[in-house]
This record gives structure tokens, C-alpha cells and sequence, in this order.
């Protein structure tokens, strides 16, 4: 097992939908666990392995809340969400970040309810409801899977503002990376 770079927005992989997994081999059980590994050490709540350079539909996810304890990898998900309301997004409780946008966070409105479907590491089908922030960490995860961003989905005002951070760090382009646990990111 070993902790991944994570890829920087701009990078190819990032912006092109992923592929299926078509069989759960000793190659995608090391992947998912490096996924793990490198997620606990950046730290998030959830991963996607287009976030380190592979384009396969994967991601893998941590969280507690009310409702419960929730880590697992989800294998060729799909997602169906609530309807999503039209509204400006609350800027103290909807406010995003990502592994691949290092450092920013900004507002966005998500669907309140989701229901995850995917295959667990042995290949088992299985179904999540989710509402809130697990259903939050879903779509951002599952967005990953089809080459969008959640900078991709803000807002007019606060996606200029995401472009314009982009531009002062210098990220936008192909090949950029941080290594958790070594680089300083603050969150």
C-alpha cells in the first residue's frame, strides 16, 4: 500500500468521464486500498480514482453523522438524487471543498437526498440512502466519476472566484499534483 499523488485541477483525467470496471482483480483490491490510504492521509471524506491519475469509475468514502458510520468503496456507481433546488447556494452550511482544488472551498447547492448503488470490493451490489452531507460526499464523488468538478457547478459569482484562485496558484494545466502527507495544504 502506498499514499498517491492527487492530481490538480486541469489534468486531463479530471475532466473526461471515467470507465467501468470490468473485473475486481488484485490490481483494483491495491488501487482501492491506496485510495483509502491516500484519503485518511490528505485528509477528505471521499476519493475518487480519477483524483489520482486513473480514469476507472471508483471511489471510496468516510463519514459519520447521525444516521451512521459509513466507510466503503463504491465500484461502478450509480446515483439518483432528489430535485435539486434552484437557489443561491448558503455560504456557512453548503460550502464545498476538494482534494483536487487544494486549499478552496466555496458555496454550492447539492440535492438533499441521494441513493448510491454500486458494488462493494467483493463485487456485491448495494444500495445507500443518504441525506445531508453523505449525500453531499456522493455527488461530489460520483461528478468525478463523469470529469466535472464541483468548481464546475458553482455559481456564476463564486465560480469566477474559483477560476481566479486556479489562476493564482498557477494550477489549470496537465501533470500538476500534491503528495499528501508531504506537501503543507491548508484546508
Amino acid at each position: 500500500m502506498r499514499v498517491r499523488d492527487i492530481v490538480i485541477t486541469g489534468d486531463p483525467v479530471l475532466h473526461n468521464k471515467s470507465q467501468p470496471v470490468t473485473e475486481i482483480s488484485d490490481y483494483i483490491r491495491n488501487l482501492v486500498e491506496d485510495m483509502y490510504l491516500t484519503m485518511d492521509k490528505a485528509p477528505g471524506v471521499g476519493l475518487a480514482a480519477p483524483q489520482i491519475g486513473i480514469p476507472l469509475q471508483i471511489f471510496v468514502y468516510d463519514w459519520e453523522g447521525e444516521s451512521g458510520s459509513y466507510r466503503n468503496v463504491a465500484i461502478n456507481p450509480q446515483l439518483e438524487i432528489s430535485e435539486l433546488e434552484e437557489r443561491p447556494a448558503d455560504s456557512d452550511n453548503e460550502v464545498e471543498g476538494c482534494l483536487s482544488v487544494p486549499g478552496e472551498r466555496f458555496p454550492l447547492v447539492r440535492a438533499d437526498k441521494a441513493v448510491l448503488t454500486a458494488q462493494d470490493i467483493e463485487g456485491n451490489t448495494y444500495e445507500i440512502r443518504a441525506e445531508g452531507w453523505l449525500a453531499r460526499i456522493f455527488q461530489h464523488e460520483f461528478d468525478h466519476l463523469q470529469g466535472l468538478l464541483y468548481v464546475d457547478r458553482l455559481d456564476k459569482k463564486n465560480q469566477k472566484s474559483a477560476l481566479k484562485a486556479i489562476k493564482e496558484h498557477g494550477w489549470g494545466d496537465e501533470g500538476l499534483s500534491w503528495s499528501p502527507g508531504e506537501d503543507f495544504l491548508e484546508p
